[in-house]
């Protein structure tokens, strides 16, 4: 599992792919290398209580506000970590 020690680094791409990838297969019960990172997120089952979840896991992980609206516009796990990076670029 990949986790930041810190909210203040400045996660690359791959980094946070990976971080998101370890939350999905939590939730999943699948083994990490089956998530990839190009296939929607409710193809793997997950739905909008999860997507709450996971932006609250976020919000702590990165220090940053997540809206739900950026996990629904960016279905799966590399478009929606291009997404946060820009938003923890910001924070």
């Amino acid at each position: 599992m990949t986790e930041l020690t810190t909210q203040t680094a400045q996660p690359t791409a791959a980094e946070l792919v990976d971080w998101l990838r370890d939350r999905v297969a939590a939730q999943t019960g699948r083994p990490a290398e089956e998530i990839a990172a190009d296939v929607p997120l409710n193809d793997y089952g997950l739905d909008s209580v999860y997507v709450f979840g996971l932006c609250a896991e976020i919000e702590d992980q990165y220090g940053i506000e997540v809206e739900p609206t950026v996990m629904w516009d960016n279905t799966s796990l590399a478009p929606l970590a291009e997404a946060l990076l820009t938003l923890i670029a910001a924070r």
